[in-house]
């Protein structure tokens, strides 16, 4: 690539992780032109540096560690003919030049150049929300760290982990954080957070904390103390007020995942409220057409493999369009979908009558803990569906079966989504 080149593609992948790579790799089969750009040094996303087994055995047949799945994925996408790009980064739309389609600027080392593309996937991913945007107060010293960042020092040889840590979260990553520090020789104090109670499962606390980290519910961390490294942070219950001060070298701020969702808003796609990542509709559609969303910028965080699996299915609407010719564009009739508090939010967030959904359900969050919650849907006063689920819990998916979409009035407005507050606890 060199300053000024153009490329017409049929279809451009904007992130290289799970849900990219299956999408880049379906997409390649059927001959359809594909590039894939990834701004990260390799492609693969966050499994290179989640040194663990639990990867693959859907896609693969076997189980992997996340380096191994991730170098799967880059090998499968390549051999499928996708042109896999690293190091690049979209810097913005830009003018299509009368084409009729997308057109992004990228930037690499190789110089800088436009992509324009029939169908475009946003497959930017989720990250953790870091010190900064959680408004912790107190210095600024070497230390202060993200699960991501933590994994990338821990397992990729790119700095050294300190001695005695306090994690900040109690969700499945806050205990994979644990987890990593402990192998890489660093004590965890203690893990802090807002909600109740944990999380995650019992056992998954077990096998990173081995049942002696305490775990400070209804804590925030109010401030970091420290010069050149961190020395403590002090904590405040937010029942009683109390403050404690707890010594360590490293915090880590794990989870309050927010969508790397940059992109989509300056190309001025429609934004879900709950999610704060682009409204989709079943299709994995945005508001504009020829643009798709799909993977943990539309759910974060979930599993590699669900990410997998949503590239798979956003590649066969991207197909579609592809063959459509002048076909309207689907997502423009789509009803919206949307939740009650304390429910967070629901995707697809958008839903036409008899689809068919990715996983079969819609993906729910919910910001309360409840055992045996009775959801309803409804729209305009109109009972859609009513059913309890198993439980919910913040931080946590759950799933929401899709078979009331045949119900849906085209015309009726959007639908909601709520639960019954007394089954909250």
């Amino acid at each position: 690539m060199t300053v000024g080149t153009v490329e017409d593609v049929d279809a451009l992948v904007v992130g290289g992780g799970p849900a990219g790579l299956a999408a880049a790799t379906a997409l390649a089969r059927t001959g359809a032109r594909t590039v894939v750009v990834d701004r990260e040094p390799d492609l693969g996303g966050v499994p290179r540096h989640t040194d663990h087994l639990g990867y693959g055995l859907r896609e693969f047949r076997r189980v992997l560690r996340g380096p191994a799945y991730a170098g799967a994925w880059v090998a499968r996408a390549g051999h499928a003919g996708a042109d896999l790009r690293a190091a690049t980064t979209v810097t913005g739309w830009v003018d299509d030049g009368g084409t009729g389609r997308r057109a992004l600027a990228v930037t690499s080392p190789r110089g800088t150049g436009v992509i324009r593309a029939h169908a475009v996937l946003l497959a930017t991913g989720t990250r953790e929300r870091p010190r900064t945007a959680r408004l912790v107060p107190g210095t600024r010293p070497a230390g202060v760290l993200t699960t991501g960042a933590l994994q990338q020092l821990a397992r990729l040889g790119r700095g050294t982990v300190g001695r005695r840590a306090v994690v900040v979260g109690a969700e499945h990553v806050s205990f994979s954080a644990a987890l990593t520090l402990r192998h890489a020789g660093c004590e965890v104090t203690a893990m802090v957070t807002r909600e109740r109670r944990h999380q995650s499962y019992a056992v998954l606390r077990l096998a990173a904390t081995r049942g002696r980290v305490p775990v400070l519910t209804r804590t925030v961390v109010t401030t970091i103390a420290g010069r050149a490294r961190v020395e403590a942070v002090e904590v405040a219950d937010l029942a009683s007020g109390a403050t404690r001060r707890l010594e360590c070298d490293t915090v880590v701020f794990t989870g309050d995942w927010f969508p790397d969702h940059e992109l989509a808003r300056r190309g001025g796609l429609a934004i879900d409220a709950g999610t704060h990542a682009p409204a989709v509709d079943a299709g994995y559609r945005t508001s504009t057409p020829g643009v798709f969303a799909a993977g943990n910028l539309l759910h974060g965080a979930e599993t590699a493999g669900v990410c997998a699996r949503d590239g798979e299915w956003v590649a066969a609407a991207m197909l579609d369009w592809l063959a459509a010719g002048a076909r309207p564009w689907p997502a423009a009739d789509a009803v919206p979908v949307e939740c009650v508090a304390p429910l967070r939010w629901v995707s697809p967030n958008a839903a036409v009558p008899g689809a068919h959904l990715p996983h079969g359900r819609f993906l729910l969050r919910s910001g309360a803990f409840a055992r045996w919650p009775r959801i309803t849907v409804d729209q305009a006063g109109r009972t859609l569906w009513s059913g309890r689920l198993r439980r919910t819990v913040p931080t946590m998916p759950v799933r929401l079966r899709a078979n009331w979409l045949d119900r849906i009035d085209p015309q009726g407005g959007a639908v909601r989504v709520s639960v019954e507050t007394s089954s909250l606890t």
